[in-house]
Formats: C-alpha cells, structure tokens, sequence
C-alpha cells in the first residue's frame, strides 16, 4: 500500500530493529521499508515509522531494564491485536510489557490492555468483537 497513506504513527527509537520488531509481531504489522535510520511498518489501514533518534540525543537517554515507562506524554499509541493472552507473551519475549489481566477493561466492545514497548513508551491494545 506504499504511496496511499491512510492514517499513521511516528515513534522515534534509540534502537529502531529492536522496536520496529516489537511492534511488528505485536500488531502482525509488515516491515515495507527498512532504512538505516528508520523502518515503515504498514497495514492496509495504518503506516507505523519507527524512526532513529539522532546519535546526539540517543548517546544521552538510558534505557534501563527492564525499561521505565514514560506516562507522561500527551498520546499514547493504540493497536488492534487478535489476543490480548498472546499480546502479552510477544511484548514480553520483545522487551516490552503489557499489564496484567486483571487490569483489562471492555471500552467501545473491545477488551483493552495497556503497556510499554522496549524502551518504555506507552501503548494501548485492543481486541474488537469479544
């Protein structure tokens, strides 16, 4: 679908192949494009650019582990997932995150989870239809 954007997201990663992967396998979201400052992942639906944070500015953030998450931003990134139960396994094989069941919620008919990808930044998944 490269050309036609449809709506999108931009993260900037310290470790672009490590969050790019994350998100990848969490959301079933194919690489179209990898560069070596940024990967394209993209549904029919949806365009995720992870791209590099300048070496300047990366060589002065700490990713620790596992990774702080970073709740005090303005947007917090929400995908579509076929289950919340391997939602989690992925994010946890990946370096991320996602709560606990009992932390779920049902909002809009879909069962709802947050979380952290690798290096902390917050996420949303969302599985329609339960």
């Amino acid at each position: 679908m490269q050309g036609q954007f449809v709506a999108g997201a931009v993260i900037y990663a310290k470790d672009i192949e490590r969050v790019s992967q994350f998100y990848s396998e969490l959301a079933g979201l194919p690489v179209v494009q990898q560069e070596p400052d940024y990967v394209l992942l993209e549904s029919p639906n949806f365009q995720l650019s992870v791209v590099a944070i300048a070496p300047a500015i990366a060589a002065q953030i700490t990713i620790s582990s596992p990774p702080e998450r970073r709740e005090n931003t303005a947007i917090k990134l929400c995908l579509s997932v076929q289950s919340l139960i391997a939602a989690r396994e992925v994010a946890v094989r990946l370096g991320g995150k996602l709560n606990g069941p009992e932390r779920e919620w049902e909002f809009q008919g879909n069962m709802v989870c947050d979380g952290h990808d690798p290096e902390g930044n917050v996420l949303q998944v969302r599985v329609g239809a339960f």
